[in-house]
């Protein structure tokens, strides 16, 4: 992977998706240490990075309010005071935000993903950066979800993650933390 091309895009890992947060996901701690494996190597090979927080503007929002402990980045991948934060108010990283142009002014062609929540922004995300023409890896165990309700049906948040990462399958290449460092570092 050549550091001139690539660059880690950890999107919404909050402390409200964290255990004691207002809208917990499953198996978002172990995301998060994944997560933070793949910002560690990032760090140490002095590739790019970008910090993706969503605040949400949304009038009676139940989560990610402005200026709550839980809208601040999970500990486990705390930014760095030199590191890249931007903050988003919609799923889609791009949508009305400097990330595009922050990328193309580091000359980024290719990105490695992971985040919160699978079905949602790192979906969104995933999906407008292959249409914007980057490489995409998404890190699928450095990913987070929760169950949904369908038609009166409950999803299990397993099948929601995994139902998610198949349709991103044409989008980006779907890989293992361990996958990634093993063929990128």
């Amino acid at each position: 992977m050549e550091k001139s091309n690539t660059a880690l895009i950890l999107i919404d890992i909050q402390n409200d998706y964290f255990p004691a947060g207002k809208f917990e996901l499953e198996g978002s701690p172990e995301a998060g240490q994944q997560a933070a494996r793949l910002l560690n190597h990032f760090r140490q090979q002095a590739f790019p990075l970008v910090h993706i927080r969503h605040i949400s503007l949304k009038p009676n929002a139940a989560f990610f309010l402005p200026g709550s402990i839980g809208s601040e980045i999970h500990a486990s991948v705390k930014p760095l005071e030199s590191e890249t934060v931007i903050e988003k108010h919609f799923p889609n990283s791009f949508r009305e935000t400097r990330l595009l142009s922050h990328l193309q002014g580091l000359g980024i062609t290719r990105l490695v993903l992971a985040g919160m929540m699978s079905h949602l922004c790192v979906d969104a995300t995933t999906r407008a950066a292959a249409d914007l023409g980057f490489e995409c890896v998404l890190a699928h165990n450095a990913c987070a979800t929760r169950a949904l309700k369908f038609n009166g049906v409950e999803i299990p948040a397993a099948h929601v993650h995994g139902a998610f990462m198949s349709a991103l399958d044409s989008y980006a290449k779907i890989m293992s933390v361990d996958e990634i460092l093993e063929l990128f570092f």
